[in-house]
């Protein structure tokens, strides 16, 4: 199997844009807020071009402190863009996000890392950085979606118990129909990524079927967290004395 990847050309990255620019073009079209797609989408071009650049130093680091640097960034900005819907963005919910996401998060990212891959060096950026942002980035939308649809539901006057189970069902639907899907309708990044590179099928299928527990138990375990202690604020509020 030929471990040759096909590089990718300037005029090639610029087409991969086309099918965006059509969406951009429906949403301009229906008045469906394009500013924002187009801002996330020029936001992503800089944040990934510089993220190459950036990772070059990292993952020569030698240095354990400097990958705990990038994986606390990593969290304080994974738990901003949590909120980011929430009417209430304030420092409580910002630290209420970040509780959920590290719990989530951090404990899944050292049981793969550590027990799993059993990674040498143990803080090798090399496989630390890229499955902390997969980890994060899952425990971050579980959370966001968490919170939205609990915000939601309270604010229409659903009791806190039944606004719980009903966002926590919600945010973990795009991860059960990731699991779903996976291998019948999707190959995801890493596997195509794996495959693409010349790894066995079976191996990469190992390492996907490792990815979707870790997602599947960062994602729930950092919903779960979010709504208890979202819940439990709620009937803090209930029982004090007026």
């Amino acid at each position: 199997m030929s471990s040759v990847v096909p590089t990718i050309s300037t005029a090639g990255l610029v087409l991969s844009f086309v099918p965006t620019a059509i969406v951009i073009g429906i949403m301009l079209r229906w008045k469906a807020n394009a500013r924002s797609a187009l801002y996330a989408t020029l936001r992503m071009l800089a944040q990934l071009m510089a993220i190459g650049y950036v990772l070059a130093f990292i993952f020569e680091s030698d240095h354990f402190g400097t990958i705990g640097a990038v994986l606390v960034i990593m969290l304080g900005v994974a738990s901003r863009i949590a909120i980011r819907l929430l009417e209430d963005r304030g420092l409580r919910s910002y630290l209420t996000a970040l509780i959920a996401i590290s719990v989530g998060g951090v404990p899944v990212l050292v049981l793969v890392t550590q027990a799993v891959l059993r990674v040498e060096p143990w803080f090798s950026p090399r496989y630390i950085v890229p499955l902390a942002g997969m980890i994060f980035a899952g425990s971050m939308n579980a959370v966001s979606l968490a919170a939205e649809r609990y915000q939601a539901e309270t604010g229409r006057g659903v009791e806190v118990l039944d606004a719980r189970h009903t966002a926590f069902q919600a945010s973990l639907i795009p991860i059960m129909n990731s699991l779903f899907a996976v291998g019948l309708v999707s190959l995801p990044g890493m596997m195509t990524g794996q495959i693409l590179s010349g790894i066995s099928p079976l191996i990469a299928a190992k390492y996907q079927i490792v990815v979707m527990t870790m997602l599947f138990g960062a994602s729930g375990t950092a919903a779960a967290t979010y709504l208890a202690l979202r819940t439990r604020d709620a009937h803090l509020v209930d029982t004090t004395p007026g």
